[in-house]
């Protein structure tokens, strides 16, 4: 049966490294897997920012 390097290549690693999975289990929760914001957060992050004029270089006066 043939398998490709690359097939061999994730084997020989999965082999080398049995903990790899949790590893990105780990990885991925602490990226991705993160708690959804709630309203009232929402609107404090909402007033807490500056609004940004059109024109940034522009003098004013």
């Amino acid at each position: 049966m043939y398998v490709s390097e690359f097939t061999q290549f994730i084997n020989q690693l999965h082999k080398d490294r049995p903990d790899l999975d949790a590893e990105q289990q780990k990885g991925r929760a602490i990226w991705w897997d993160q708690p959804v914001v709630t309203p009232d957060v929402r609107q404090k992050l909402h007033d807490a920012t500056l609004v940004q004029p059109a024109y940034v270089y522009q003098i004013k006066g």
